[in-house]
């Protein structure tokens, strides 16, 4: 396995729609297991193939607290399950750093394949389904804060900015 690079917002590649997966062999579940193992070390709960710069409708997903429930969707579809919405806290591994608030539908169906190709479907509420909402967003070209309003979205990209200079001061003062 092995850690790979997550690609930072604005980068292009974030704003692209990521296309069906049409072979499911052992690269993909290669690719899985790395996406895997970079989402928990980065830490995270979710991570979708184009924030490490594959275009492909693949996701992976693990909110357990002792992280031994990896959930794994290939070429995802959800259906809001209720007129229901829930107000919730969202961060990005392509947006280290900063957290605002995002409604979404409170439950959801997600009808999706596994490695294999072989389709399948999970009720989903709470975070599972604030997760895989926000991952399936990422496959289609669309990160957590295009969600939020002009100035809302202008002030949160301007904190990121900031936060990435101070960490770039901290790693220069570092190497002095």
């Amino acid at each position: 396995m092995a850690l790979l690079p997550i690609v930072q917002y604005p980068d292009p590649r974030l704003a692209e729609k990521a296309q069906p997966v049409t072979e499911f062999n052992d690269e993909l579940k290669q690719l899985a297991a790395d996406m895997a193992e970079t989402m928990y070390a980065a830490p995270g709960v979710g991570l979708a193939a184009p924030q490490i710069g594959k275009l492909i409708r693949m996701m992976v997903v693990d909110i357990s607290e002792d992280k031994n429930d990896l959930r794994v969707f290939v070429n995802p579809v959800i259906e809001p399950l209720s007129d229901e919405v829930v107000d919730c806290e969202e961060g990005c591994l392509s947006l280290p750093g900063v957290y605002e608030k995002v409604e979404r539908p409170a439950r959801v169906l997600i009808k999706a394949q596994d490695l294999d190709g072989k389709p399948f479907e999970m009720e989903c509420d709470e975070l599972m389904s604030v997760c895989v909402q926000h991952e399936t967003d990422h496959l289609n070209g669309i990160v957590f804060v295009d969600h939020l309003s002009r100035l809302k979205k202008s002030r949160t990209v301007a904190k990121l900015a900031k936060l990435r200079r101070e960490k770039a001061r901290e790693a220069k003062e570092k190497r002095q």
